[in-house]
């Protein structure tokens, strides 16, 4: 299963791109990126067999394991691409978020879209970790 990030803004050179960088390198999974303007841009057309999330204020929170079993599942019930879909400053509306398979969201506070790249991309890592008995992901 793919593993594509769709952010809405370029991240460019910055610490936040190299933290993107270092965890997508390290997915065994196939992964993607798609930077959009901050407006405007279309992302890519959804295939077949995709799911949609968007990371959004009003998202569940789920823990690493629990993000892990979700993509797990996804994988093995045969999705091939899931997308992760970022917001501009003012994230989704009422429509997209009506249109998505899942709204997650990383906790009550508020993050800049690049930080949440990062987090996202650390989440991926750790899911797909999590999925492959690796010991990066340590239950406390």
């Amino acid at each position: 299963m793919i593993l594509h990030i769709v952010a809405r803004g370029r991240i460019g050179r910055s610490p936040e791109a190299d933290l993107v960088a270092r965890y997508l390198k390290r997915i065994a999974w196939p992964t993607r990126v798609t930077e959009l303007p901050d407006t405007g841009g279309r992302a890519p057309a959804l295939p077949g067999q995709a799911k949609r999330v968007l990371l959004d204020e009003k998202g569940e929170m789920l823990s690493s394991v629990e993000f892990a079993t979700l993509l797990g599942r996804w994988r093995d019930d045969g999705v091939r691409e899931t997308r992760f879909l970022i917001g501009a400053a003012d994230g989704f509306d009422n429509a997209e978020r009506a249109g998505a398979d899942r709204l997650l969201s990383f906790g009550r506070a508020t993050w800049p879209h690049m930080m949440a790249r990062a987090m996202l991309a650390e989440q991926l890592f750790r899911a797909t970790s999590i999925l492959a008995n690796h010991p990066y992901h340590r239950e406390g």
